[in-house]
């Protein structure tokens, strides 16, 4: 369970007012002391992340949020942090504590907007007199049937587990998906270099090796120097190649050299795919032809880490870009979850493969886009752009 990666797990988030029993509901959930409990309102002061195997839901994110009605000095800062949440929120649990629902109004609102799957729980039952008609209210106000919950006496609390399991269940995404089949040769380029970590493969790689195995293709590993060589050793050309998007041009032109036709795609392009919008993406990479050197590029990394040397978001794609475009072209970067809410001042976003995200966080990034009419594509399908081999690439 504690290998599962953070992507791939059911995001669930805990939204409500101060007090109303977010932190004691995710205890009781979980069995353990997970979320600090306090009669002090404003004791959550930042969302709280906890993974976790939930029984017949797997392996997921608890989030605990702070309060919706938080009015302390800080209290509008933190409810921009819940709202943020809604980013990568799966499921939401919205607890009801109050006769008025104005304030829970607002946030269901924009679940909805967004299509996030909505539980709503009224808490603390014990403490209710006429709980039948408030949960009537909410039916009818909301168009959601609320459970009642006692995270003191644990009622309601399986049949809360029940609906999470119901909404949680969907079909497994695959990132090779319609390209290459059980018994198919599929060939990894892997680049060696300053950027690769020490003593392991990078997340991407992993998660690809491990679904191409699990579907029964057979796997080559290699790197750009020893692409020609490993190629050479089949007794057929390999049914797909999967490599790193800064080597497409030198992949390319060993595949082309030797007569081959396999087709290319990457691993930050299968991640596109997996996680966002291809067909966005592509048409998005359309806007690399029309930039001039005034123009202004944002570059959004999933992870926040220290640049490496010739590192791919922080130096060689943005030296492609000036090389390309101009020098005066302006690049903003950012990492991590620091991605503007205003994005009209840019061109063009280039985000990348997104491996630390889940599909929610990356969707509601492209989402933030569209609505601001602001193109936006993916490292590989930008590099791959650049290089002038797009057409060429299978996605």
């Amino acid at each position: 369970m504690n290998l599962t990666p953070t992507s791939k797990r059911v995001h669930i988030a805990f939204f409500g007012r101060c007090n109303s029993g977010k932190s004691s509901l995710i205890n009781a959930l979980t069995g353990q002391e997970v979320a600090i409990v306090s009669s002090v309102a404003g004791t959550t002061t930042d969302p709280v992340s906890k993974p976790i195997e939930l029984p017949g839901v797997g392996a997921t994110i608890l989030i605990d949020t702070p309060g919706l009605d938080d009015n302390t000095i800080l209290g509008e800062q933190r409810k921009a942090q819940t709202l943020k949440t809604l980013n990568k929120t799966d499921i939401a649990v919205v607890l009801f504590n109050d006769i008025d629902t104005s304030v829970e109004e607002a946030l269901i609102e924009q679940l909805k907007a967004r299509e996030i799957s909505i539980i709503g729980v009224i808490s603390k039952c014990e403490e209710w007199q006429d709980i039948s008609s408030f949960s009537s209210k909410i039916a009818e106000t909301f168009n959601i049937q609320p459970i009642a919950l006692s995270a003191s006496t644990g009622k309601g609390l399986n049949l809360l587990l029940t609906q999470l399991a119901t909404l949680s269940h969907q079909e497994p995404r695959l990132i090779t998906e319609g390209l290459c089949n059980s018994g198919d040769m599929v060939v990894l380029v892997m680049p060696q270099d300053a950027q690769a970590p020490k003593g392991r493969l990078i997340k991407p790689q992993v998660e690809v090796i491990r679904e191409l195995l699990d579907r029964g293709c057979n796997t080559l590993c290699t790197t750009p120097e020893g692409l020609k060589a490993s190629l050479n050793t089949l007794n057929a050309p390999p049914q797909l190649i999967i490599t790193d998007s800064q080597v497409f041009a030198s992949v390319n032109t060993v595949v082309e050299d030797m007569g081959n036709n396999t087709p290319i795609t990457s691993f930050s392009i299968l991640f596109a795919r997996y996680k966002g919008d291809i067909n966005t993406f592509i048409e998005g990479a359309k806007k690399l032809q029309t930039l001039s050197p005034s123009s202004r590029i944002l570059i959004a990394e999933a992870c926040s880490h220290i640049p490496q040397n010739e590192d791919i978001g922080r130096v060689k794609l943005p030296r492609m870009l000036r090389n390309r475009i101009g020098e005066g072209l302006h690049i903003d970067i950012v990492g991590g979850n620091d991605f503007p809410t205003d994005l009209s001042q840019y061109d063009l976003v280039i985000h990348c493969g997104a491996c630390m995200f889940n599909r929610r966080h990356v969707m509601s990034r492209v989402a933030q886009a569209k609505a601001q009419n602001v193109a936006i594509t993916n490292y590989g399908i930008a590099l791959a752009t650049l290089t002038g081999i797009i057409e060429k690439v299978v996605y």
